[in-house]
């Protein structure tokens, strides 16, 4: 990879046609169209080697450099605080934490601190220079006001195993949703491609030009007189995927703030119910299987 340049990206065949700028916000959370329009002109972007413009059109094989530059601005030292998150599981090489509602899991615009990480720095301090700046030892997260279970790296090479796994979809996530109105159907499976809102860039839509493959089966577990409560497997990890497709499928999220009701249906809650009930993977050193579930709060 080029000097000064940390991340690289191939677009696929579906990607073919769109702006390299539309692209980029779709792919970099937090990172709106004109600022990756900046970043483009500045220089800090490279396709195929080369300095591009906003408005070029991807090709299938086209090799994007980045700097990291593209990444939002953190402190440069991020302090160990006391955030309450329960640990599950730990060894020398992985942390398993219980993440309740309401924290934030790593340093963003907007909420630089009392995050996941603050905590987990008090709690284990060498996982700090573990993976990239501001997001130590993460290799997941989960929304800010959805509940359960993430594991953290705290060594280098857990986290580069951590994070193959996860992309190449070897990770095993089951989550748990109160939504919104009865379903038909015991089970089924949702397979919109989600992308950024074409008008707001803090949503995702199943209606963008940058959409990406999206599949999340689903199963009844219980049912309410105004709700379901359903399992929910993901196979693919885009940003929101659960939130989005069960508004897709005319069932949100109760308490979804975002992509819930406008209207008042008489089912409300604080905060959005979903929550991360079950993870399995192989540990990145030993390879032994592991499995993890929490109570629903």
């Amino acid at each position: 990879m080029a000097e000064n340049f940390l991340r690289q990206l191939e677009p696929q065949t579906i990607d073919a046609g769109l702006r390299l700028d539309v692209y980029l916000a779709a792919r970099i959370d937090l990172l709106s169209r004109s600022s990756a329009a900046r970043l483009i002109e500045s220089g800090g972007c490279l396709v195929n080697g080369r300095k591009s413009k906003p408005a070029y059109r991807l090709k299938a094989g086209d090799k994007i450099l980045l700097k990291d530059t593209c990444e939002p601005s953190m402190p440069d030292i991020l302090p160990a605080l006391p955030i309450p998150f329960r640990v599950i599981y730990e060894d020398h090489d992985i942390l398993v934490v219980d993440k309740p509602p309401g924290v934030v899991v790593h340093p963003a615009p907007g909420h630089t601190t009392n995050t996941l990480v603050n905590g987990l720095l008090l709690h284990c301090p060498e996982v700090d220079g573990v993976g990239p700046g501001g997001r130590p030892g993460i290799v997941h997260r989960l929304d800010k006001d959805t509940s359960g279970l993430l594991v953290v790296a705290k060594t280098v090479r857990a986290h580069q195993v951590l994070g193959e796994k996860f992309k190449k979809r070897q990770i095993d996530k089951k989550y748990l949703a109160l939504v919104h109105g009865r379903l038909k159907e015991k089970r089924g499976q949702v397979d919109f491609p989600i992308g950024r809102h074409p008008v707001d860039r803090k949503k995702m839509a199943t209606i963008s030009t940058s959409a990406r493959t999206a599949l999340t089966f689903w199963r009844v577990r219980r049912v309410y007189r105004q709700a379901t409560l359903l399992e929910l497997d993901l196979k693919t990890g885009r940003t929101h995927q659960i939130r989005v497709h069960c508004k897709a499928m005319g069932h949100p999220v109760v308490g979804d703030q975002v992509y819930g009701f406008r209207r008042k249906s008489g089912l409300d809650a604080a905060r959005q119910l979903l929550h991360a009930w079950q993870l399995k993977f192989e540990h990145p050193v030993a390879g032994t299987r592991m499995v993890f579930r929490s109570p629903v709060p």
